[in-house]
């Protein structure tokens, strides 16, 4: 792939804005190789959430990037044109991602570090509150803190992304306000297309575009619809996000846990640590790498233009890296 002809004449770049690997030093990272494909791709990792600390995540990433970097199939990324390089030879590349500020312990400092380290996405809160603000199963969210409302300010200086899903609606909307950046929905489905905690309102979705960001409609079965982690459902939510602002702020994530059969496990075995929401299917339902590469088909198969295929299969979460990261 390396010797092909102009990227002009390439299918176009996949960008994968959220998955998870198993947070462990020795997850299999060759799983992301998964993900190629003509055209290449990009991915980015979840790196830790709520039970995390600095330390769990420096040392998950150095464990990480090392084994990246080794394997002739993946290329870490800290820029556009790291990723455009790894397109030309057919790798993925490969970022990282925070789905919670906990592991900064208070210090703003840390994003600075872990933005060096590959962090280039991270979100406030993950689905309850904590000191950055309101998440998405709280019964009330009061929004951004004064600590929330630095962190999207630190955020916006130092290059890193700042990401509302599984923020509460007002903190989502606060971080829209309060952001010189665009503000992205890493990955999110629709709310008024399927009524569920994790994903977004319509008012949300126009907040996000105002800013110049993008939402990621996500491949989780139960946010979908009822456990139905299809292309055709993925797509059902692109449409109405279209319709709401344009292909040019929509873009796919799947949130695809390679660990979904532990996941599973636990929630069949603790279902009273998630609400019904969660567990009234049954084991959750997720995409898995190899469907989202049929999403480019689907999308054309809908009706969909080249230009807007493209943008919706990359080209808009790269505009939004091209922008914000430094």
């Amino acid at each position: 792939m390396a010797n092909e002809g102009p990227a002009a004449h390439r299918p176009p770049l996949l960008w994968e804005q959220h998955c998870c690997l198993p947070l462990r030093r020795q997850a299999d990272v060759g799983e992301l190789a998964r993900y190629r494909r003509p055209g290449g791709s990009f991915v980015s990792v979840n790196v830790g959430y709520v039970p995390h600390g600095a330390a769990d995540v420096t040392g998950l990433i150095t464990s990480w990037r090392q084994r990246i970097a080794e394997d002739h199939r993946l290329r870490p990324a800290g820029s556009v044109e790291d990723i455009e390089a790894a397109a030309r030879a057919g790798d993925v590349a490969v970022a990282f991602d925070l789905e919670d500020s906990g592991p900064l312990e208070g210090r703003l400092d840390r994003v600075r570090r872990f933005y060096d380290l590959g962090v280039r996405t991270m979100l406030p809160s993950y689905n309850t509150r904590n000191a950055a603000g309101g998440g998405c199963l709280d019964l009330t969210d009061e929004g951004l803190t004064a600590y929330g409302r630095a962190l999207v300010r630190e955020m916006n200086a130092v290059g890193m992304v700042a990401d509302g899903s599984h923020c509460g609606a007002r903190t989502g909307l606060e971080m829209c306000e309060v952001s010189e950046q665009p503000v992205i929905y890493s990955h999110s489905c629709m709310r008024s297309l399927w009524d569920h905690p994790r994903n977004i309102t319509d008012e949300q979705a126009r907040e996000c575009a105002a800013t110049g960001g993008v939402i990621g409609i996500t491949g989780v079965g139960i946010f979908l619809g009822p456990n139905e982690a299809t292309a055709e459902a993925l797509v059902r939510h692109i449409d109405h996000a279209v319709g709401l602002v344009g292909p040019e702020h929509v873009g796919v994530s799947t949130d695809y846990p390679f660990d979904h059969e532990d996941f599973n496990t636990m929630l069949a075995q603790s279902p009273e640590l998630f609400p019904d929401s969660y567990t009234r299917w049954g084991p959750i339902d997720f995409m898995p790498p190899e469907d989202l590469l049929t999403v480019d088909d689907a999308l054309r198969a809908r009706g969909y233009p080249d230009d807007a295929v493209t943008a919706i299969l990359g080209g808009n979460f790269r505009r939004v890296a091209a922008q914000v990261w430094q």
